[in-house]
């Protein structure tokens, strides 16, 4: 558990070098402003700017794909040494008196995630939505063969955090 981004950033770099195949991702909890402006940046992280991968296939074999954020759907189904997990303030908060985590219904960005389907007659709850997202996150933290790095945006999920995965520094 990285207590900095700038620790898990450093150390996703360092175990590319070191053996391949390391990358940063992240759950949409930020929105894809290089779609339209190619000199902004997607996430603001502690003062570091990133960008949202911009291939849609095979981005992490793609040469600066090291300097790119990767989400659920350009990992899926890969397997990288070590990944870069970035948890977002789509998972917002943790409340230690309740124990449990909480979702940020308006900081989830993808809207096919988390919009109803009136068509269906299907509406989907916070809970529901918490349920949606935790999963993308046990996806990205699975992703690692030889060890994960993990930051979380919101203090007191990384607080809690800590509780189960190492400090890395």
């Amino acid at each position: 558990m990285a207590l900095s981004y700038q620790t898990a950033a450093t150390a996703t770099t360092a175990a590319a070098s070191r053996s391949g195949l390391a990358r940063l991702v992240a759950g949409y909890a930020w929105e894809g402003k290089t779609r339209t402006d190619k000199t902004a940046y997607d996430i603001v992280i502690d003062g570091c700017q990133l960008r949202w991968n911009s291939v849609a296939t095979d981005w992490i074999a793609t040469p600066n794909s090291l300097d790119k954020v990767g989400s659920i759907h350009t990992v899926q189904g890969y397997d990288l040494n070590y990944p870069g997990v970035i948890i977002g303030p789509d998972l917002l908060r943790f409340a230690a008196a309740e124990g449990r985590r909480f979702v940020a219904r308006g900081s989830y960005l993808d809207k096919k995630g988390k919009g109803n389907n009136l068509r269906l007659g299907k509406t989907y709850s916070d809970d529901d939505l918490l349920r949606f997202v935790s999963n993308i996150y046990a996806v990205l933290l699975t992703r690692g063969i030889q060890g994960t790095y993990v930051y979380a945006c919101d203090p007191a999920l990384r607080a809690h955090l800590l509780e189960f995965i190492p400090s890395s520094g």
